[in-house]
């Protein structure tokens, strides 16, 4: 699987989720499904370099 980082503005503030999907649109929904209310603003693919010098969120499954 490959890692997307999806950024989603919820509410007044802008976030940013690093996530492992098979696919942008499914990253997207996976991050929709845990926060319905969000509006996704753009799904990447992660960044290796750049997202260790500025790390975002990590979506971990919680069991």
């Amino acid at each position: 699987m490959t890692m997307y980082t999806v950024g989603l503005k919820l509410r007044a503030r802008t976030k940013a989720v690093t996530i492992e999907a098979e696919d942008a649109l499914v990253a997207a929904l996976k991050i929709k499904l845990d926060n319905p209310e969000a509006f996704i603003t753009y799904v990447r693919k992660a960044n290796r370099r750049g997202d260790r010098r500025h790390p975002h969120e990590a979506m971990t499954k919680q069991a």
